[in-house]
């Protein structure tokens, strides 16, 4: 089969979902929608954050995610985000590399403790070590008096998020905010390629 069947299939099957009434949502990313009987992708242009936290701390990290979907961003959590069935570290992997900050949050409970947390840490300093040097991606939280780990600390300024939750959480918002801005004019600027 042949991509441009392909093509022609998937549009007729998002075009007979949506008239049925059906919502066509990919996370993170937008919707599909009709338009008079023409459908049309409408882009969510929201600011896609990634929360990475050990599990002891999900209730003060479940707060940071509902603050900042009321502040208009796009948080991901797993406990949130993934479905029954869902192959949870690709689902997680996936996040991670589409995401446009990755919130690592350290607590007292956290920094020394093993599992997926640190698979989690690893993999989002890999995509780290990608990005232009003048880009934050890696933003470190901490969420108690704790140390931030070496590698991390040597060269990356954390937030605190206590005692004064509300502060940090205005610095982050506002930092987020301004990378992103940031980022759209520079990408702006660029040529844009035609696809013929």
């Amino acid at each position: 089969m042949s991509d441009t069947v392909r093509g022609k299939a998937l549009i007729e099957l998002i075009t007979r979902c949506l008239r049925e009434g059906a919502p066509i949502q990919i996370d993170g990313l937008g919707k599909f929608e009709l338009d008079h009987d023409e459908v049309v992708f409408q882009p969510n242009n929201r600011i896609r954050v990634f929360l990475a936290y050990a599990k002891e701390d999900r209730a003060a990290v479940k707060q940071l995610y509902d603050d900042l979907q009321k502040a208009g961003f796009e948080p991901w959590m797993d406990v949130a985000k993934l479905m029954p069935g869902q192959n949870w570290p690709r689902a997680i992997q996936q996040a991670i590399d589409v995401t446009d900050f990755i919130l690592v949050n350290f607590s007292h409970r956290s920094v020394g403790k093993r599992g997926h947390f640190q698979c989690e840490l690893r993999h989002a300093l890999e995509i780290a070590e990608r990005m232009p040097l003048d880009e934050i991606f890696l933003v470190p939280l901490r969420l108690s008096e704790c140390d931030v780990p070496n590698e991390i600390a040597r060269t990356t300024q954390y937030i605190d998020l206590f005692p004064d939750y509300e502060s940090g959480f205005k610095a982050l918002t506002n930092m987020m905010t301004t990378q992103a801005l940031k980022r759209s004019k520079k990408n702006s600027r660029k040529p844009k390629r035609r696809i013929l």
